[in-house]
């Protein structure tokens, strides 16, 4: 997750973050936290523990658990296009789900906040297409994650 967030960081709000994600949760379900936490971790550790990763704590729980409502069996016509919305969804609601913690940190009212959702909802529409795009990639990876959980048993 670190290393293609750190390559696609010249790109504003498009990365492959939500498709390892959801990706991961599909196949090891609880067990996924693992990694989002070690990517959390790594993006203070190397990007500096400041105001700005506070929200990194939840933001990506909350996919985390979108993504753990997702049926384990999935028809295969259905399952690509749910993991897809389920990525871009999130994109979306990036701005809103990072917002709480930002008026905590920035003593933000109200109508301030709803401000500071406004002024960022080009760069959530990026980022919802963006997943939604890159989410098509979310199949084929829990196909291939399976196979080798099933090579490993």
């Amino acid at each position: 997750m670190y290393v293609t967030q750190l390559i696609l960081s010249a790109l504003p709000n498009i990365h492959l973050t939500g498709v390892l994600i959801v990706a991961a949760t599909v196949v090891y379900r609880v067990k996924a936290l693992y990694p989002i936490y070690i990517y959390v971790f790594m993006m203070g550790l190397f990007n500096g523990f400041n105001t700005w990763w506070l929200p990194y704590l939840y933001i990506w729980t909350v996919l985390w658990a979108f993504a753990m409502l997702i049926p384990k069996r999935l028809p295969n016509k259905v399952a690509p296009i749910v993991y897809m919305v389920v990525c871009s969804l999130h994109g979306f609601l990036y701005g809103i789900l990072y917002a709480p913690s930002q008026a905590l940190i920035m003593g933000l009212d109200f109508e301030k906040t709803i401000a500071w959702v406004a002024a960022g909802l080009p760069f959530d529409i990026i980022h919802g297409v963006s997943n939604l795009l890159c989410g098509i990639l979310i199949y084929p990876l829990v196909k291939t994650l399976n196979k080798c959980e099933e090579l490993i048993k």
